[in-house]
């Protein structure tokens, strides 16, 4: 919290006890950590800005600690004046930020009162005040609670909430609430357990509908008194009393945490020690204070339950964990951030591409919270979407680009359309080809990823990023790397490296370290080693790809380049028949034959020359692409009967799991893919560099 924002809170919100002070010719101030005065009541006049002398000190591990003493002020009369203080911080920081609330009080004012009588009602009502809802978990918000009221109100409190509220659900009708509470928080004065007394986490027991429980939709607090009196209030039998009476508790104070007629918790206060019974006052005080934790409770689970469903729309739309295809291994990780933040919109993705390859993706939405998540995700469809195109990942992001420019934004900015917040995202994209041994990378506003190969030291690609999305006009640069088998590539979000103290050039060195002394480690224990030393700041999300390259050997590739001539056409068909027969894959010749002769008779006629004819065997898969100088992309169409042709790429559909085409930088390739049963591939690997590929 703000210093500035503190005392906006406190002076519009001031309390009864404050106001009597200033009706005294006291003042309440608000003073930042440097003890400078930022607001008051009433106005502070020349005090403002004034540093005070007041000697706070650097404690602030129990927020409800007051702080007193004497100190000389600058009156607004223009005299020096002795005044006595009563400080308290206003959250629990453990730095120099936190503000302070303070009251002065002239000399001939009457010191508060430290017991049990108004003023201590008025104390609590204001430390409810400060520090009840600073944080947004529910469990803290009820040891807080037990706290505050332990031991200057009552010497045992405890705090109960329904399991559908822990688990971020609608809070329950009050009646079936009391079925299924759970103990959440237990705070005793002299910090000892009492025998048998349900602790924290338990479940409690059912509790029935007697009289005094069932008016608590009514009256906001139950007031009970009497040993006999607090087991039949409860419903409870002699031998249950124990388990949810304090020994020695004779008085009972029971506040419903209600918010809009739904039951949050339950707090309830006992004395066991201190003679006097509860009064009317001290209900008061119990429902107001009650009051304000409800509301602090139904904050933290809204909040909860929308991180929760954020984050499982987050996860939802990742890829799975680690992948295994033949270009590479790989193995993601997203981290949340931590505390208010939440989830945000980091991202990565692994995509299978023709003829082996693999799509890399990482990327960084702006922003957290769902409105980050559902942009991420459509971000990442759209990626999937283009890249299903085989597109040079420079003409990728162009694409990306355009469709947020033109269709996502174009709109006032001000509008909350989850489709804005695609504006200014990140995204990296690079594609391995395992069988050329080539990366291929261009980045949208992205950091480089880091390249670490076999017996070398890491480095970071030399690559010039361009825009995030949504500026437009101005491409993106693609370049190419060679990554030799076994190359460690590591793709990652600015929450992994970038520190607010620190250069960002820090953080990516670290990186570069941590991979380089676990290069030979699996690399899930990589990515767990990372964060580790790294540990990312609370306030931004961390997406981390980890891929390491394959090869598709020289033995599994057969690659001719023919002339553009019509009398090619048998040829083609021979060393395709041929290099089939040394795979052992004389079952896929017939459709393998009839694939290559309409995709070459294709070529020649409508692509020219030369024509070149690639065979690809890996695992269960056979590819066959056919490659032209022509920019033209092929079209599938339906003959008619009386059509003389047009027929081939159809039949080539029907033939085959998957044929596409993509566009390299001169002409294009048609390719094609055979699946193989799994107990025949594997008998047809064994044989594959065996023989020798015929030269053409």
């Amino acid at each position: 919290m703000r210093s500035s924002d503190a005392a906006d809170a406190t002076v519009g919100d001031t309390t009864e006890t404050e106001q009597t002070f200033v009706k005294n010719g006291g003042m309440v101030l608000v003073l930042d950590g440097r003890q400078v005065v930022v607001s008051g009541t009433p106005d502070p006049g020349r005090l403002l800005g004034r540093r005070m002398n007041l000697h706070l000190g650097s404690d602030f591990d129990d927020p409800y600690t007051v702080r007193t003493g004497t100190t000389v002020i600058d009156s607004p009369h223009g005299r020096a004046e002795l005044v006595r203080y009563s400080a308290q911080p206003l959250t629990p920081r453990s730095d120099r930020d936190a503000a302070w609330l303070v009251r002065l009080f002239h000399m001939a004012d009457p010191t508060p009162p430290s017991g049990r009588g108004s003023t201590q009602r008025a104390r609590l009502s204001h430390a409810a005040a400060m520090s009840v809802g600073a944080s947004l978990e529910m469990t803290d918000i009820a040891t807080g609670l037990a706290r505050l009221l332990v031991p200057d109100f009552a010497d045992v409190a405890s705090v109960d909430i329904p399991e559908e509220v822990l688990d971020t659900e609608e809070p329950p009708p009050a009646a079936r609430s009391m079925r299924r509470l759970r103990r959440v928080a237990v705070v005793t004065a002299d910090g000892r357990m009492p025998p048998r007394y349900r602790g924290a986490g338990e479940r409690l027991p059912p509790f029935p509908d007697p009289p005094q429980l069932r008016t608590m939709g009514d009256n906001p607090v139950v007031r009970v008194s009497g040993r006999q009196d607090l087991a039949g209030a409860l419903g409870l039998s002699p031998e249950e009393a124990p388990t949810l009476i304090p020994e020695g508790a004779h008085t009972l104070l029971v506040a419903p945490l209600f918010v809009g007629g739904r039951l949050l918790g339950v707090l309830a206060v006992w004395r066991t020690t201190t003679a006097e019974n509860f009064e009317e006052d001290d209900a008061d005080l119990l429902s107001e204070i009650g009051s304000r934790g409800a509301l602090a409770l139904d904050n933290a689970r809204r909040y909860a339950r929308e991180h929760h469903t954020t984050l499982a729309l987050q996860r939802s739309l990742l890829p799975p964990v680690t992948t295994d295809t033949p270009a590479a291994t790989t193995s993601g990780t997203y981290v949340p951030a931590r505390g208010e933040a939440g989830v945000g919109g980091d991202w990565y993705d692994v995509l299978p591409l023709s003829s082996l390859r693999a799509g890399f993706v990482v990327g960084d939405v702006v922003g957290h919270g769902l409105r980050a998540a559902v942009a991420m995700g459509r971000l990442r469809t759209a990626v999937q979407s283009i890249a299903d195109r085989d597109l040079d990942p420079g003409e990728m992001l162009a694409h990306l680009d355009d469709l947020v420019l033109g269709r996502w934004i174009d709109r006032d900015t001000g509008d909350v359309h989850p489709d804005v917040a695609a504006q200014g995202a990140t995204v990296l994209y690079a594609v391995y080809d395992p069988v050329l041994h080539r990366c291929t990378v261009a980045s949208a506003g992205h950091l480089p990823p880091l390249v670490l190969r076999p017996g070398q030291e890491p480095e970071f690609m030399d690559l010039t990023p361009g825009p995030p999305l949504g500026v437009g006009g101005l491409p993106f640069e693609t370049v190419e790397v060679d990554l030799p088998p076994g190359t460690l590539l590591a793709l990652y979000t600015d929450g992994l490296v970038e520190r607010r103290t620190d250069d960002i050039g820090t953080g990516m060195a670290e990186l570069a370290d941590v991979l380089r002394r676990h290069r030979d480690a699996p690399l899930d224990k990589i990515g767990t080693e990372v964060l580790r030393t790294l540990q990312p700041p609370d306030g931004d999300d961390v997406a981390l790809l980890l891929a390491k390259t394959r090869a598709v050997t020289a033995e599994s590739v057969a690659e001719w380049k023919l002339p553009g001539d019509p009398s090619i056409v048998g040829r083609a068909r021979e060393l395709t028949l041929r290099q089939l027969g040394r795979w052992n894959l004389d079952e896929l010749a017939f459709t393998t034959e009839l694939v290559v002769s309409e995709l070459v008779t294709n070529a020649i006629r409508y692509g020219g020359s030369p024509v070149e004819l690639r065979l690809i065997f890996r695992n269960d898969t056979l590819i066959c692409e056919v490659s032209d100088p022509s920019n033209s992309q092929p079209r599938l169409r339906r003959a008619t009967a009386t059509d003389e042709g047009g027929r081939g790429l159809f039949l080539v559909a029907q033939l085959t799991e998957r044929w596409g085409s993509r566009y390299r930088r001169t002409g294009k390739t048609i390719w094609t893919e055979q699946t193989i049963h799994a107990s025949r591939a594997a008998q047809h690997q064994d044989l594959v560099g065996t023989f020798d590929v015929d030269p053409w």
